[in-house]
């Protein structure tokens, strides 16, 4: 058996005041290290002269403009004989810093979302991976090359000691080999997303991943073995200078040591994310997490921390609350938990947990082998599946749940009683059969009820597949049969959007129903008042100058059209081609007097007719591009919100869909310019042009997709200050994050929760509030 290890804390280091995201072992000064965080600064520390044990800040670089997210050394040459320090932040840019100034000597821009991963080679090339997908690399201040193949974000990169060999780790699962920027081979294994790199020689690697597992691989490609331990994501990995032994840190609140290929040492942390880890020089490993506080450990008796602050330590983490839903301790049975005594057996491994009754609390245990003795690491709460006493009757048996299902508009609402030990989906197929209902609901149904009983489905907890902050993949709460637009309102409750009547199932013991999210079906601004806009466009042409003149006919034509796509089921005929043409036309009039014809491509692109002529192939491009003119920064903002409703309202038929998905990266990067003009027609605008994006992304696994739109929402929430743009930013939120478990680490790795939390206490109008904190809860 492996002799366990006897890490202990040296110190622990305060000074960030957010998630420490990377951490790197510094080349100069000796024994120093360097961390970046999401307080947007990067900070080198130097160990104090002993005896004190801890670490002083010697250096603060602040160079980005958002969350700084992963750091390396540059290897030091004649230049810069002290070596130089590359930050990657989500502001897509890479800063590059000496220890001489604060500011950054230069900044590497290219990469079109947050760069989340740094490795730097010989000859100071430095590899950096991104969100865009892409891993890039860069040689004297400028990209040499980009490596394209990842089909979802590149979250780890490393540089192999051969020359030009170069690997880089992805959301898509995959690990690709690169030989001078071209892909060599891909390893496939992982079953998630893989976090992690770390080279142990020329010729093998490990790799860290979602799915909980680390595997060693051959770079000819085979993996020749994987490591389980860890109960939730791993994030990173560093090997010891032996290339054997290394350690990991993930979402389980842990760092693990790994020796002769067994786990010999878990340390739990009383932070939730354990983000990243390095080894020092002499031996001690530091890990930084979500509480922004970065903890040295070690194994050297000198350097451990005094008696009082080893005591300090284990009294935060016996404090700490574990959620149960993380799946990190397993499934919770509350009645089968032994009590206190329980606690006499000594453990069988280091690092094993145990969970014990003591009265109506759930406290859990840590087995310490150094220590010989079981360590407190916190108390659980509110227990995963702690049976409800069952209190709800129906047809004379009791149940746990009996939800109202709304099926016919004006209908009786329908029972279906449901208790947590049930399979949701045997239940929905049992309900349908029983009220003779379409099998076609059956998807629709079960979701509905493990959405609704959230926390309390029965089984094995979820392994490090689910989702660490939900516990599993969520779906809406909104469960609408068949497709009626406006079913009738049992409860009250109106459509946030329009104030009509939507539709909420009442349940005895349930949540609020989430009207707000996902919102799939497009917002569009359908006001009109079609005599005022002819009105101010025949003003406008009266004093047009002669060569710009629409002739009488051209603009009886326009009027035609504009009262066939105003007036719902109109007796109007549809708009012909020659008049949608003219419209066209019309609209490339000079800046100055075209708004009145913007606004009336604004009403037309809804109309199926003029929506396929404008917006098919050969035209679409034409029309985006124009309206992507209107909407420069300098341009007039009267053009710039009319042309970002015409945007939204292209999303209302088929072929505007298809359009505005293919030119998404232009049309969502152009428009977030636009929060920069203070102004709260442009700012909801903005924000529904996003949300629209975020409903046709919902159902699809484009992760860079809905990377764009998580980080063009989130920059916008920083400025916008009006309540329905706010409200319509929060509902594209949620709806980029909703069921799709990616999304929503990215959003958190965003800080998109602390970002939003101050609405959550926004009562007027309410649906701010109430979404916001239906939008953290997919995100806790």
């Amino acid at each position: 058996s492996i002799s366990g290890g006897s890490y202990k804390l040296r110190c622990s280091i305060s000074g960030h005041e957010m998630d420490v995201r990377g951490l790197v072992s510094a080349v100069f000064p000796e024994g120093a290290l360097v961390s970046v965080s999401r307080d947007r600064t990067g900070r080198v520390w130097v160990p104090n002269s002993s005896p004190d044990k801890g670490f002083t800040e010697m250096h603060c670089m602040s160079g980005h403009s958002n969350f700084v997210s992963c750091v390396c050394i540059i290897t030091p040459n004649e230049t810069y004989p002290r070596g130089l320090i590359a930050t990657g932040g989500n502001d897509n840019n890479i800063c590059v810093f000496s220890l001489d100034q604060p500011q950054p000597l230069f900044t590497l821009q290219g990469h079109k979302n947050t760069v989340c991963t740094l490795a730097s080679g010989k000859f100071g090339t430095l590899l950096s991976g991104s969100w865009d997908t892409t891993a890039k690399v860069w040689l004297n201040e400028k990209c040499m090359m980009t490596l394209q193949g990842h089909t979802a974000a590149v979250w780890a990169v490393t540089i192999l000691p051969e020359q030009g060999l170069m690997l880089s780790g992805s959301a898509d699962k995959t690990i690709k080999l690169w030989k001078a920027g071209r892909c060599e081979k891909t390893f496939t294994g992982h079953e998630d997303c893989v976090r992690g790199l770390a080279v142990i020689s020329s010729t093998e690697f490990f790799s860290c991943s979602n799915d909980t597992s680390i595997r060693r691989w051959l770079v000819t490609g085979e993996c020749v073995q994987v490591y389980y331990s860890h109960t939730n994501y791993i994030y990173s990995l560093a090997v010891f200078p032996n290339s054997q032994d290394f350690i990991s840190t993930g979402e389980d609140r842990s760092v693990r040591l790994w020796r002769g290929g067994e786990c010999c040492q878990t340390i739990r942390l009383p932070a939730q994310s354990i983000w990243c880890c390095c080894i020092l020089p002499n031996g001690d490993i530091a890990v930084g997490a979500s509480d922004g506080i970065i903890r040295v450990f070690t194994e050297a008796e000198d350097r451990v921390a005094s008696a009082e602050e080893l005591q300090a330590f284990e009294d935060e983490l016996s404090k700490a609350t574990i959620d149960p839903k993380t799946g990190d301790l397993g499934d919770i049975k509350m009645e089968d938990l032994p009590g206190r005594e329980h606690l006499n057996e000594p453990g069988n491994r280091d690092g094993q947990t145990r969970l014990i009754k003591d009265g109506q609390k759930v406290e859990a245990y840590q087995w310490s082998v150094s220590d010989d003795r079981w360590m407190k690491i916190g108390d659980v709460v509110g227990g995963s599946n702690q049976q409800t006493s069952k209190s709800v009757m129906y047809e004379g048996k009791e149940y746990d749940y009996v939800f109202s299902i709304d099926v016919n508009e004006g209908g009786p609402s329908l029972k279906l009683p449901y208790n947590v030990s049930d399979d949701p989906w045997l239940t929905a197929h049992n309900f349908l059969q029983k009220n003779d209902l379409s099998p076609m609901f059956l998807d629709q149904v079960a979701n509905f009820i493990i959405e609704n009983t959230k926390g309390h489905v029965v089984g094995p907890a979820q392994p490090g597949g689910g989702d660490p902050f939900t516990g599993e993949g969520t779906r809406s709460g909104r469960y609408i049969p068949g497709s009626n637009p406006n079913p009738s309102v049992p409860s009250g409750v109106a459509d946030p959007f329009t104030g009509k009547g939507a539709y909420s199932s009442a349940g005895l013991k349930q949540t609020p129903t989430n009207i707000y999210f996902p919102k799939t079906d497009g917002v569009t601004f359908d006001q009109a008042n079609a005599s005022q806009i002819m009105a101010k466009l025949k003003e406008l042409n009266g004093g047009a100058p002669p060569e710009h003149k629409l002739p009488e006919e051209t603009m009886e034509s326009i009027e035609r059209l504009l009262l066939s796509v105003c007036v719902p089921d109109s007796s109007e005929p549809p708009p012909t081609i020659q008049e949608i043409n003219l419209l066209w036309k019309a609209s490339l009039w000079p800046e100055d007097i075209v708004f009145p014809v913007l606004d009336i491509l604004r009403l037309a692109v809804r109309h199926p007719q003029v929506n396929k002529s404008l917006c098919g192939e050969a035209e679409g491009v034409q029309l985006c591009n124009h309206l992507l003119k209107l909407m420069r920064p300098d341009g007039r903002p009267a053009n710039q919100m009319l042309a970002l409703r015409t945007l939204c309202n292209c999303f209302s038929g088929r072929h505007g869909r298809a359009l505005l998905m293919a030119q998404r990266e232009t049309v969502l990067s152009r428009s977030a310019d636009l929060v920069a003009v203070r102004n709260k027609n442009i700012h909801i605008a903005l924000a529904t042009l996003v949300l629209n994006y975020a409903g046709c992304l919902h159902s699809q696994p484009d992760l860079e997709a809905k990377a764009q739109c998580l980080s063009v929402a989130s920059r916008a929430l920083e400025t916008v200050q009006d309540k329905e743009a706010i409200f319509r930013l929060l509902v594209a939120l949620g709806t980029t994050v909703a069921s799709d478990q990616t999304a929503q680490d990215l959003a958190r790795s965003l800080g998109v929760s602390s970002q939003i939390s101050k609405y959550s206490s926004v009562s007027d109008p309410p649906k701010v509030g109430e979404c916001c904190l239906l939008v953290l809860k997919e995100l806790n």
